[in-house]
């Protein structure tokens, strides 16, 4: 029985068969948490974008997909009642964050290598518990998340994985990663925690 549900956001040119994305998804489920991979564009979108970025940019279509995937995801009795996290990477951390800016089924938010200035003015609306994964020598992308941290008004860390580029292939990058994920996903969905709409945040390391 698990204990809570997992949704990745994948970002872009990416699918449900990011190898990174599975690799953290198994981790997760060794944890105890059921997971759910899904493609955000048909086929032909994805063909489409992998020529000319059509849809990658496209935050508020994504966000509208996923938040479709997330009703859609209450109708399973096995996991209709189970607390639901968002797992987001790259542009998917921003589509991750609109969404869940627009409802209140969303109990916690990991962000990979993501792009939450990509949410913009939803940002401030975020109430989930929400966690902030670069890599070490991702600076440009480390300064794009500090910028967005400080528009979160929820609880929220920002954690710097040691050695690591946009990617995470280094080695042990992406274990450390899951590591994080599921400690926050953990604490946030599992051990029953309030969630705060304050403007209270950790700026630590976890």
């Amino acid at each position: 029985m698990r204990a809570a549900t997992v949704v990745f956001v994948h970002g872009t040119g990416s699918s449900r068969f990011s190898p990174r994305n599975r690799q953290v998804a198994a981790g997760l489920q060794r944890e105890g948490f059921a997971t759910l991979l899904f493609d955000l564009l048909t086929q032909d979108e994805q063909r489409h974008d992998d020529v000319d970025a059509t849809y990658r940019f496209n935050i508020a279509m994504l966000a509208r997909r996923l938040g479709a995937t997330l009703v859609w995801l209450r109708q399973w009795a096995d996991v209709a009642t189970l607390p639901v996290g968002l797992f987001g990477a790259s542009t998917g951390a921003a589509a991750a964050l609109v969404a869940a800016a627009q409802t209140n089924t969303v109990g916690a938010i990991v962000s990979r290598g993501g792009r939450p200035d990509l949410a913009r003015t939803a940002l401030g609306s975020v109430s989930a518990p929400t966690l902030l994964i670069v890599g070490e020598l991702d600076t440009e992308v480390i300064r794009l998340n500090q910028t967005a941290a400080a528009q979160l008004f929820c609880e929220h860390s920002m954690a710097i994985v040691a050695g690591a580029t946009h990617l995470f292939e280094e080695p042990g990058t992406l274990e450390e990663v899951t590591r994080l994920a599921a400690g926050w996903f953990g604490h946030w969905l599992i051990s029953g925690i309030a969630r705060t709409g304050d403007a209270s945040h950790t700026g630590h390391r976890p």
